[in-house]
């Protein structure tokens, strides 16, 4: 049976930070742009959640080369138009203080780069509990999601075991990379994700971020 959990590592876009609504409609935009249609599902389920290595691979191998590196700045030219209308997860923040005061350590791993995680988590007030405590796969090094190299890396940077850490993620690719990590996954369904893309072995779902406190709580309880 596995032990308590000592250390959270949260994803950041979707989990913290209401993002992927305008992630997807920067991805629908640049794609009308360049010859790839798309639709808001497709966006999500083709790019939520893998690292901009991968995405721009697929955009390779649809619009050829050099196309990632076009793709990639009118990306981020949307993206960050778009977050005056950011905002946290609602319910994030009663959990993170709930998980403060109970004295579980909690750190950031995503597959967004580190310019990007201080434009969101700066712009919902949510940077300054995280700082120093951010991972990403995207400038950190190793394998996007869902390979488990950025939560592994997060692990050791922080001094935990894979086994008792837990991620709280909201990608199929993110959950995936929290079990192949050995990690136990919590999926939140309360975002752009279908929950069947989030079931699986050791994976929690649920659909408030109220509700994650008492879900950790419970984990450590039941070893």
């Amino acid at each position: 049976m596995p032990g308590p959990i000592e250390l959270v590592i949260f994803d950041c876009d979707g989990v913290l930070v209401d993002s992927e609504r305008i992630a997807a409609a920067a991805q629908v935009t640049v794609g009308a742009e360049l010859g790839w249609p798309l639709t808001e599902a497709d966006a999500v389920e083709l790019f939520m959640g893998k690292s901009q290595e991968s995405v721009g691979a697929m955009v390779v191998e649809r619009l050829g080369p050099g196309a990632d590196e076009t793709w990639r700045t009118r990306y981020y030219e949307e993206f960050y138009a778009g977050l005056d209308r950011l905002e946290a997860v609602p319910g994030v923040v009663e959990a993170l203080d709930a998980l403060a005061a109970a004295g579980l350590p909690t750190c950031v791993a995503s597959s967004g780069g580190h310019e990007r995680m201080r434009r969101t988590l700066g712009r919902t007030g949510l940077y300054d509990r995280f700082a120093g405590r951010i991972y990403s796969a995207a400038d950190d090094g190793g394998r996007g999601k869902p390979a488990p190299d950025l939560f592994l890396h997060a692990a050791r940077q922080t001094g935990y075991a894979p086994g008792a850490c837990a991620v709280v993620e909201d990608s199929r690719y993110g959950v995936q990379a929290a079990r192949a990590a050995g990690m136990r996954a919590y999926g939140f369904t309360g975002g752009l994700s279908p929950a069947s893309w989030l079931a699986g072995p050791d994976t929690v779902l649920f659909d408030d971020m109220r509700k994650l406190p008492v879900l950790l709580e419970a984990a450590g309880t039941a070893a």
